[in-house]
C-alpha cells in the first residue's frame, strides 16, 4: 500500500511540476521538467545543462556526492528565480561571484563542503534568509554580510575535535563590524566572541539559538547584559577562551530550555546565579556543565530544577561522591556523567530519577563499584558503561542487581 502511495506521490509530482530526482545511474541528456530538482548519491560530474534550467527554483542535493557540481556557475547565470540551493557535502572548493544575482534566494546550504570563502556579491542576496556553512571551511565571513538584513538563521561551525576530549573541539565564525544590523536573526551558531561584536550582541532581539564560542572572563559582564534583552531566547551554548577562564552568567533567561557551559564555573555560580534557581530556570529542560572543575557537590544546587529532562556532566565535578536523594529530577530522561577523575562512589536513592531512561556512565576511572541503588532506576531504556577497566567489567558481570538489564560497554584505551 505505501508503495501505491508513494508512485502516486511521484507520478502527481511530475504531472504538476512540482520536482524531479537525479540519480548518479542516469544516463543521456537530462530532460527534466519540474521546477525542484533533488540530486541524489552524485559521482560524477554533470556534464550537460537541464532543459529546464531557467524554470528551476529549488535544487537539493542528498546522500554522500562526490561530484563538485561543475554547473554552478551556469546555475548563477541562469536560474535566476532560484530560491533555496541546497549544496551540503559536495565538494566544491568556490561559489561563483555570479550568485550574487539569485535575488530571489532563500536558503543557501554548503554545510561540510570546502568553500573556504564567499564572494563579495554575496552581500546582494537581500531576500536570504538561511546561510548554512557549518563543518565547511569558512571562518571569516565577507564585510557585505551584514547587509543581509532579512537573514534570520546562520551556522557556520566547524567540529575540530569529533572525541570532544580537547577543550577547544570546535570553532566559529568571525564576524566583522556592523552585527547590530542582523536585527532578524534568530539563529547565531557559533560566533568567536571578540570585542566588536560582543559590543553589538544586545541589539540581536530576535535570537532563539545562540552559540558563543572563545569567550573571555572579561567579556561575561557585557553577554550578561546582551542576554538581558533576548526575551525568545531559548537555547545557550558558551564556551570559554580556554579551560582556566571563569564564565559568571549572572542572568535571568526566564524563556530558556536548553543551556550548555563549557568552562571553568566559579564556586558558588550554582547557588547564586538566577540561571539555576527555581524561578529562573523553571523552563529548563537541558543543562551540560563540561570542564566546570567544581569541588562542591553540584546537584543539591541543580535539583531545584525539577523540571529537567537530560542532564550531562563532564569534567564538571572534581569531587569523590554524587548522590541521588529521593524526590530529586522527577522528570529526567538522560543522565550523562563523563570524565569525572575522582568520581568513585554513585549512590542513587530510591525515588530519585523515577522517569529516567538511559544512563551512560564514561570514563569514571575511580569507580570500581556498580552504582548503589541502580535497581531502582531498571529496567533503562539504555545503559551503558564505556571506557571502563577489565576488572572494572569484571564486576559488571558478576553483579546481580544487573541481571536481565542490557547493558553496553567498551574497555578504556
Amino acid at each position: 500500500m505505501h508503495d501505491i502511495l508513494r508512485e502516486l506521490a511521484v507520478d502527481l509530482c511530475k504531472k504538476n511540476c512540482f520536482g524531479v530526482t537525479y540519480e548518479n545511474k542516469c544516463e543521456g541528456p537530462h530532460q527534466k521538467d519540474g521546477r525542484r530538482l533533488v540530486l541524489h548519491k552524485l559521482k560524477d560530474h554533470i556534464q550537460q545543462p537541464f532543459s529546464n534550467i531557467h524554470q528551476l527554483r529549488t535544487i537539493i542535493t542528498l546522500g554522500d556526492s562526490k561530484s563538485s557540481f561543475t554547473l554552478l556557475a551556469l546555475l548563477c547565470n541562469e536560474s535566476r528565480y532560484m530560491t533555496v540551493l541546497e549544496l551540503s557535502g559536495l565538494p566544491i572548493e568556490k561559489i561563483p561571484d555570479a550568485i550574487g544575482g539569485l535575488f530571489n534566494l532563500r536558503h543557501l546550504g554548503l554545510r561540510g563542503s570546502k568553500v573556504k570563502m564567499l564572494p563579495k556579491s554575496i552581500e546582494k542576496l537581500s531576500n536570504l534568509l538561511t546561510l548554512d556553512l557549518g563543518g565547511s571551511d569558512i571562518h571569516d565571513l565577507p564585510s557585505g554580510i551584514v547587509k543581509l538584513k532579512k537573514l534570520r538563521h546562520l551556522f557556520a561551525e566547524r567540529v575540530t575535535n569529533p572525541q570532544g576530549k580537547e577543550f577547544k573541539c570546535r570553532s566559529g565564525m568571525r564576524i566583522p563590524s556592523g552585527l547590530g544590523n542582523l536585527t532578524s536573526l534568530q539563529t547565531l551558531q557559533a560566533l568567536e566572541a571578540q570585542d566588536e561584536s560582543i559590543k553589538h550582541l544586545g541589539e540581536l532581539r530576535q535570537l532563539r539559538s545562540l552559540r558563543l564560542l572563545n569567550v573571555k572572563g572579561i567579556y561575561c559582564g557585557r553577554i550578561n547584559e546582551s542576554l538581558v534583552e533576548m526575551q525568545y531566547l531559548s537555547y545557550l551554548h558558551v564556551s570559554a577562551s580556554d579551560e582556566n577562564e571563569v564564565l559568571l552568567l549572572n542572568v535571568s533567561l526566564p524563556n530558556l530550555k536548553k543551556l550548555s557551559l563549557r568552562g571553568r564555573l566559579a564556586e558558588g555560580a550554582l547557588d547564586e546565579s538566577p540561571l539555576f534557581q527555581a524561578v529562573g530556570g523553571h523552563n529548563l529542560h537541558m543543562l551540560s556543565l563540561r570542564w566546570s572543575q567544581l569541588s562542591k557537590d553540584p546537584l543539591p544546587p541543580l535539583s531545584r530544577l525539577s523540571n529537567l529532562t537530560d542532564l550531562q556532566f563532564s569534567r564538571a565535578y572534581n569531587g569523590e561522591q554524587l548522590t541521588f536523594l529521593t524526590g530529586w529530577f522527577p522528570k529526567l530522561k538522560v543522565l550523562e556523567l563523563r570524565d569525572l577523575p575522582n568520581l568513585n562512589r554513585l549512590d542513587i536513592q530510591q525515588g530519585a530519577m523515577v522517569s529516567l531512561k538511559q544512563l551512560t556512565l564514561v570514563n569514571l576511572r575511580s569507580m570500581t563499584e556498580v552504582p548503589a541503588g541502580i535497581e531502582f532506576l531498571l529496567p533503562l531504556q539504555y545503559l551503558s558503561f564505556l571506557e571502563i577497566t577489565n576488572d572494572f567489567l569484571t564486576v559488571l558481570y558478576q553483579s546481580s542487581v544487573l541481571e536481565g538489564q542490557r547493558s553496553h560497554y567498551s574497555l578504556r584505551d
